[in-house]
This record gives structure tokens, C-alpha cells and sequence, in this order.
């Protein structure tokens, strides 16, 4: 070698100050052979067969995956339909399931004082506000005309009033034994805090779960006295002491001693008015008005119940109540207790929306009473305490957070239920306790519209598709829960 030739390969760098290989000069000028790997045509060779070989295996996948699909489907076509098929597929569901394709507009009440402007009639625009938040309660001034109050009264004078509650409500010891409780799981059942003594409180809070006698704390001490059930006269039942009473003790006596219609949960006479085809144009509009008003799905407010229209006299009153309870698998809806298919005792109101209608204007009480509304916490036995009954619509009205001043044509309207969260009934609010004060002056006219919709999504699209069915509602529009008529949104902020 040359000084020439070995510079170059002891040294050469990049301007970076790395070191890289020298270059070498072309293979013919070397004593290479032509079976190096350097060859060119060798490396060609050995390319174009390793090409081959990948596109010979990627075919041979897309093969294997057609034939095998080839196979499952002549194996699904050859087979007879009873041997590979899965039991489940092969039974048909026991009852339909609904996919859920509604969802109910409900409005927000932003904050207790908003005022919303709404378009409920042509050429005229209400202004509703927010009246609180637990419950949702809105008031309409002005929702009614003079003279669609007039004519609504004069509607069910013209029917004619029925006595809204029965003196004394019977069965519930036959209830009981239908249910198969023992006394000791009834009283556990009363003992809410568990303590093994019922107290006054315990009682009275759970004798008002149906309609019946308003017990205040001295009835319940008379009744003890009566009956001789609290023999150490400290107001609290043991176990012992409750064994000998029956279901239905209290009411017995007070039936034997006499009741007055002061001492009823309601004191009031009421008729329901049917607001379907055929019926009077008031009621009809009355109708439209609403489902305008709550956005809701026109179906769900013609299957709801009829207008009840109920009259206070002087004295009348409603103690503090739900309009719907709390529905649990083992509770059925009153309104779709056909699509439930089920045997169980318990039903319940499941009203969605309650709109109140005042037809006059009272002279004086007959407040709408909201006793808990907006409370930060909702606790049912602090309802009644030392005497002090919020539920007592007679005694306590002024106790209340809110009451609704009873004006001609105005309507008041709130959700019972909360939402689930994705368009549908969820648990029932029990902020929209209410009942009405005692009318000290006049008389009191009010009109209940109630909207009936089922927390089971199911078992409403089932009941509605059994109405469907009837040879009567044949020719009717929106019975389905994809109605073709969806409400606009008429509500405003101001």
C-alpha cells in the first residue's frame, strides 16, 4: 500500500467531527467473485423471491378467511333450524320490549323569580314564573278567561259533585292479610328509628298514606285513653302493647264515637269532566292548552286522566299530601295496571305533571301550600314535631315556605317527579308535598289536570300500544310514542 491508499482509511470525518466508513471503490476492480453477495443479479434474485414469498402468504390468509366464511354460511344454511339454533333465539320475548325513541321536555326554572314569556293561545303571550325549584313549580297569571272558568263550573254543577272522601276507609286489615305480615313486622315497619317504641310522630306519619281520618296528637291520646293501649300513659307503644290493637283500631273507634267532616284528610266534593272528542270546546282548548304548555307528546295528555273539577265550601280543606307515590317493582301504575300484567296490591297515581286551575278567587284562605318547597333537606319524620304538624293544612298553613294565592284564571303546574337523567320519569320529588289551606271565607273552585305517565318506560309503551288496538281509538292520531306532531318550543326568557 501507498501513502495514497492509506490515508483515506485510517481517517476520514464529517464536518460534525464524526467518524464514517471510507468509501469503497466498485467490486470489478477487486478480487471478488461472482457468487459475492455483492453481486448485483444476486440481489435481485433474492428480492424478487422474498417479494414472493410475502405475497404468497397474504393470499394464503385471504384464502383461509374466504373459505372459512364459505363454510359457516352453507353450515347456517344446511342445518336444520331447531339443532344450532340458540334457545333464546328461538322463543319469541314473553312481551314486546320498546326502544325508547321519546324523550320529554322539561322546562327549567332557572332560578326561583324567572319569568318566562309562553305562547299557549293565538294572539296572546303569558308570562310564567318560576315559583321554586324543589318542587319545579311555575304560575301562569291569566291562564284561563272569565269565561272559561264560568263555563267549567257550570259544567260540573250540570254533571253534579260527588263527596270526595269516604267517612272511613275499609280493608286494610284485609290488605294485611293479603300481604301475610305478622304484628311484629308491622310495627317495625311504623318504628322508623328503630327504637322499639312507636312514637306519636311514628303514627301519625304513617296513618295518612291513603285517604282517611286526620289524626292530629290529642286524637291519638284520646284514642289511647279509649282503647286502654298505652297503659303508662308515656305516649309510646312497645311491641307488647301494639300486639293488641288491630289494623284498623284507630279508625273503628273513632267510627264508633263519631266523625266530623273537619277530621277528614279531604273536605271537599269534586266530579271529573271528560275532554275528549265530542267533548264541550272549553275543555277541548283546555286540553290543547296544556300539552302547549308542557311540551309533552299530545298522546300522553289525551291517555291522562279527565279534568277533575272540586269545590271547598267554607271550612273545606286538604291536608298536605303527594299526588303520586313512589312506584317499585312490586308497585304497580293505576293507569297502566292492564300493560303491567301483574297481581300485586299496590298501585299508585303515577302523575307525572300536576296543573292546578283556581276558578274564582276565595274571599279568604284556600291557599295552595307547599310545606318543604325549596327546603335544603327533606326529612319526613321532622314533618311533625312538638305538635307542630306541617302536614296540617287546618292549624299550620302559615308554617309553610310557600303558598299560592287562590286568583280566577290563574294555573299553577309542577313536575312530581324528578328526571332520570336521560329523558325519562325518575324518582318521585318529594319537595312537591302540598295540600290546600282551610277556606275561612266563600267558596273555592279549582280544576286538577294530571298527566299519567309510567317511570317504566315499558310498560307505558306497552299500555299504549294495547289503547292502540281498541277498535274505538282506531281513527285517532298519536297513538304511538313517536307522535307525528311534536310541540314547538314555545317558551321565552325574558
Amino acid at each position: 500500500m501507498t501513502d495514497n491508499q492509506e490515508t483515506p482509511d485510517a481517517e476520514d470525518t464529517t464536518p460534525s467531527g464524526s467518524a464514517t466508513l471510507p468509501l469503497r471503490p466498485p467490486c470489478e476492480r477487486l478480487p471478488c467473485h461472482k457468487s459475492s453477495v455483492c453481486s448485483r443479479s444476486y440481489f435481485v434474485v433474492v428480492m424478487v423471491f422474498f417479494h414472493v414469498y410475502i405475497i404468497n402468504v397474504i393470499a394464503l390468509l385471504f384464502y383461509v378467511h374466504y373459505s372459512s366464511g364459505q363454510e359457516d354460511a352453507s353450515r347456517s344454511r344446511d342445518a336444520p333450524s331447531g339443532n344450532h339454533q340458540r334457545p333464546e333465539s328461538r322463543r319469541p320475548p314473553s312481551k314486546p320490549e320498546f326502544l325508547r325513541d321519546v324523550s320529554l321536555t322539561r322546562i327549567e326554572g332557572i332560578r326561583v323569580g324567572h319569568v318566562q314569556r309562553v305562547s299557549l293561545v293565538p294572539g296572546k303571550v303569558h308570562e310564567m314564573r318560576t315559583l321554586s325549584l324543589k318542587p319545579l313549580l311555575f304560575e301562569i297569571p291569566g291562564f284561563l278567561s272569565e269565561d272559561e272558568c264560568r263555563v267549567v263550573m257550570q259544567l260540573a254543577q250540570l254533571k253534579g259533585l260527588m263527596e270526595s272522601q269516604l267517612m272511613v276507609q275499609d280493608g286494610q286489615e284485609e290488605l294485611a292479610k293479603e300481604l301475610n305480615l305478622s304484628p311484629e313486622e308491622i310495627f317495625n315497619l311504623l318504628d322508623i328509628n328503630q327504637d322499639g317504641q312507636l312514637q306519636l310522630h311514628e303514627i301519625l306519619t304513617h296513618s295518612r298514606v291513603r285517604d282517611g281520618i286526620w289524626l292530629t296528637p290529642e286524637n291519638l291520646r284520646e284514642i289511647y285513653a279509649g282503647l286502654k293501649a298505652d297503659k303508662d300513659g308515656n305516649d309510646l307503644l312497645s311491641l307488647e302493647e301494639f300486639r293488641l290493637l288491630s289494623n284498623d283500631a284507630f279508625q273503628r273507634f273513632l267510627l264508633q264515637r263519631g266523625v266530623k267532616r273537619s277530621q277528614l284528610v279531604r273536605n271537599s266534593r269534586h266530579t271529573w269532566l271528560y275532554q275528549g272528542k265530542g267533548a264541550h270546546q272549553v275543555l277541548q282548548d283546555i286540553k290543547a292548552r296544556v300539552t302547549r304548555l308542557t311540551r309533552l307528546p299530545p298522546t300522553l295528555v289525551d291517555l291522562s286522566e279527565p279534568l277533575q273539577v272540586v269545590r271547598y265550601e267554607e271550612g273545606g280543606h286538604y291536608h298536605a299530601h303527594h299526588d303520586s307515590g313512589p312506584v317499585y317493582p312490586e308497585t304497580a301504575c293505576t293507569h297502566t295496571r292492564l300493560a303491567a300484567n301483574t297481581s300485586t296490591p299496590f298501585e299508585t297515581s303515577c302523575r307525572y305533571i300536576t296543573v292546578l286551575f283556581y276558578l274564582n278567587s276565595v274571599e279568604g284562605g284556600g291557599e295552595t301550600a307547599f310545606p318543604v318547597a325549596d327546603n335544603r333537606t327533606y326529612d319526613e319524620v321532622s314533618l311533625i314535631q312538638n305538635d307542630v304538624d306541617l302536614l296540617d293544612t287546618r292549624r299550620n298553613c302559615d308554617k309553610s315556605n310557600l303558598r299560592v294565592k287562590p286568583t280566577k284564571g290563574t294555573a299553577v303546574f309542577w313536575y312530581n317527579y324528578l328526571s332520570d337523567g336521560r329523558g325519562w320519569v325518575g324518582e318521585q320529588d318529594e319537595y312537591a308535598l302540598h295540600g290546600g289551606c282551610v277556606v275561612t271565607h266563600g267558596t273555592k273552585w279549582v280544576a286538577n289536570k294530571w298527566i299519567n305517565i309510567d317511570p317504566d318506560y315499558q310498560r307505558q309503551a306497552r299500555y299504549q300500544q294495547l289503547v292502540s288496538q281498541q277498535p274505538e281509538e282506531e281513527d285517532d292520531e298519536g297513538l304511538t310514542l313517536n307522535p307525528d306532531i311534536q310541540s314547538p318550543d314555545i317558551h321565552q326568557d325574558l
